[in-house]
């Protein structure tokens, strides 16, 4: 690995970078692959994607990055450990399985006619009320919103649920912060525990429910422990959670950056949305890479990476690579070469099961504010930094109008 390492340029100068897809664009002109500032390599053209999550080639890493970090033990391991986001093989269908099938698609999306009304409530009370934190009041809001009545979390418990999930998401990169490690740790406990009595007591008085079907699957038909369920469910809270909150974000700041296409949209938001979202995905993907290790040798761009060798899809780069996208640092929500299946839910066995309720948390947001709220201005532009896992968004300041 050490001689193929030598061969692969190390970027450098991020810190000192405007914004990360300018950064990317100058090492993906160079070379296929390049190792990031955290000293991991990073895949960056779009055909990396296919080559490298075929099971066949690769599989996920599992707790390879927590224990490099010298993390063996306590809540951030053991979801690292138990995760079907970092599991192979028998042990990821067997954890993916019952959530799949109560996760159904029909389902989540079903959840439209919530997100709708919860939407167009946040937008009628904040409208003609000046600027607000537009990612704190609201693209915060909605997804804990959702995912915690999905599981029936009481109402009174909501707001610290929220604050619970948003923390607990910093853990979830190659080389988070290991100065937060104690604070994240605490509050990852606090949601174990809080995730722990909903499911006691959707045992001991099962409803008609997401999280009384899933206790059943379970037990009757895969076999699953109640840890093991207790992990799957924090990572339905995790994963859909930062990612969409950071998609609303960008992808209306977007919208509000391009008036043309904007007044577009309010003049026909159920009839566009769906092409609002894909390009808001693809120009701006709230997932900055996610990490494999190959099993076998592969073969990028004739560099060849060896059997072993961990390293990350770079989505933010494959998402603007010129070989596949026409103008691709232009945002077009009426472009027509995107492929089948959107590369910001991942690919395979491992495809985001949120992917139907993320759609219909930013597709119905989206299209209340442009229905409720047309004359919306963008106050303050949220900035989106980060090179691997979910990224981070500052403040963004609107003006419902």
């Amino acid at each position: 690995m050490a001689d193929v390492l030598a061969q692969i340029p190390k970027m450098s100068g991020y810190e000192d970078s405007r914004d990360d897809h300018t950064f990317l664009r100058r090492y993906r002109d160079e070379a296929a692959v390049a190792i990031s500032p955290a000293g991991f390599p990073l895949a960056l053209r779009y055909a990396a994607i296919a080559a490298l999550s075929d099971p066949e080639t690769t599989r996920q890493l599992e707790t390879e990055s927590v224990r490099k970090q010298g993390v063996t033990a306590g809540p951030i391991y053991e979801f690292y450990n138990r995760s079907m986001l970092f599991s192979n093989g028998a042990a990821h269908k067997k954890r993916r399985g019952p959530v799949a099938r109560t996760f159904a698609f029909k389902l989540m999306d079903g959840m439209r006619g919530e997100v709708a009304r919860i939407a167009a409530d946040i937008v009628t009370e904040a409208k003609g009320k000046g600027e607000m934190d537009f990612l704190d009041a609201f693209a915060g809001e909605i997804p804990s919103r959702i995912i915690a009545e999905i599981l029936g979390v009481p109402k009174a418990e909501m707001p610290r649920f929220r604050t619970l999930v948003y923390s607990v998401t910093r853990a979830i990169k190659v080389g988070f912060d290991r100065s937060q490690q104690a604070e994240i740790e605490r509050d990852f406990e606090e949601l174990v525990a809080a995730v722990d009595r909903l499911l006691e007591a959707r045992k001991n008085e099962p409803r008609q429910d997401f999280l009384s079907r899933l206790l059943v699957d379970a037990e009757e038909k895969f076999e699953v422990s109640h840890d093991d369920v207790r992990w799957q469910v924090i990572t339905l809270i995790i994963a859909g959670s930062d990612t969409s909150r950071v998609s609303l974000c960008t992808t209306l700041a977007l919208m509000l950056s391009h008036p043309d296409q904007w007044q577009a949209f309010c003049r026909d938001p159920d009839g566009l949305k769906r092409l609002v979202v894909q390009e808001g995905l693809r120009y701006e993907p709230a997932v900055g890479s996610f990490a494999r290790v190959t099993i076998k040798d592969v073969e990028l761009d004739g560099l060849v990476l060896p059997a072993g060798s961990p390293v990350s899809i770079c989505l933010l780069s494959a998402m603007r690579d010129e070989r596949v996208y026409a103008d691709p640092f232009t945002f077009d929500m009426f472009r027509t070469d995107h492929p089948r299946w959107h590369p910001a839910f991942g690919t395979g066995a491992h495809r985001c099961l949120g992917e139907a309720l993320a759609r219909a948390e930013l597709e119905e947001c989206l299209a209340a504010i442009a229905r409720r709220a047309p004359d919306t201005r963008l106050v303050r532009a949220p900035i989106v930094r980060g090179l691997n896992g979910i990224r981070r968004s500052d403040q963004m300041h609107v003006a419902f109008g």
